[in-house]
């Protein structure tokens, strides 16, 4: 894992509004206190999410794209595109990696954070199809499509030159190789994640929940007693 003193600009690629604020919005906070400069890339608007029938989808999305550029807004970050892909039917397609890989050359972030592609099936809500699909066309935007001027030409022809991510970090992968120590970004955290009203019944439970994630992923990962974590299966990509 590269240090974060050799990191200049992340990209973080999530599937919904809140995704990253779950996985991975301590290691957000600590890349933005070090300095780095941090993107998101949400692929849809979370226009499937809550659980408001009277709530229009339209509106559900709008909703959502608040929720999160507040939560983004707690934890540093002012640069956030939204694909618009509908919620509940993320592909892997040629067309989302086309999508992903524009805004890798137009952002040129040295790491990208990602969902995993693999099934977890020991934290089966981290391996939503939308999380696997949205994580698999970021891995193929990683490698080969965004470093290859001759993937999506008309790419090149917008004058989006190609570039190449240097490490993928990825989020709810089974086997982690890495964990971040966001011991001192709990709260941060926390105050993003409370963020997403819409999707959050019960708040506190969240919390808790939450916090005992974190405690026992820096257990699992050999971290200090009394230390939060978040983990990561590190590729390296360049």
């Amino acid at each position: 894992m590269l240090a974060f003193s050799d990191i200049e600009r992340v990209l973080v690629v999530m599937a919904h509004p809140d995704d990253v604020d779950f996985g991975a919005c301590g290691t957000v906070c600590a890349l933005r206190a070090a300095g780095v400069e941090v993107s998101y890339l949400l692929v849809t608007s979370g226009d499937a999410g809550g659980d408001d029938r009277e709530m229009s989808r339209t509106d559900m999305a709008a909703l959502r794209v608040r929720e999160q550029t507040a939560a983004a807004h707690r934890a540093g970050v002012t640069d956030l595109v939204f694909l618009g892909y509908p919620d509940g039917r993320v592909e892997a397609t040629l067309d989302l990696r086309r999508d992903i890989s524009r805004v890798i050359r137009e952002r040129r972030p040295d790491v990208v954070i990602c969902q995993s592609p693999e099934r977890n099936f020991d934290r089966i809500f981290a391996s939503h199809p939308d999380h696997m699909a949205a994580g698999e066309a970021a891995l193929c935007a990683v490698y080969p499509d965004a470093r290859n001027p001759f993937a999506f030409p008309e790419l090149l022809d917008a004058g989006h030159e190609p570039w190449t991510v240097r490490e993928a970090w990825l989020t709810g992968h089974p086997r982690p190789t890495e964990a971040v120590d966001v011991t001192d970004h709990v709260e941060a955290k926390l105050s993003a994640l409370m963020c997403h009203v819409s999707q959050l019944p019960d708040p506190e439970g969240v919390q808790g929940r939450v916090r005992q994630w974190m405690q026992q992923t820096a257990a699992a990962m050999g971290l200090p007693e009394g230390r939060s974590a978040e983990a990561f299966r590190v590729v390296v990509a360049g």
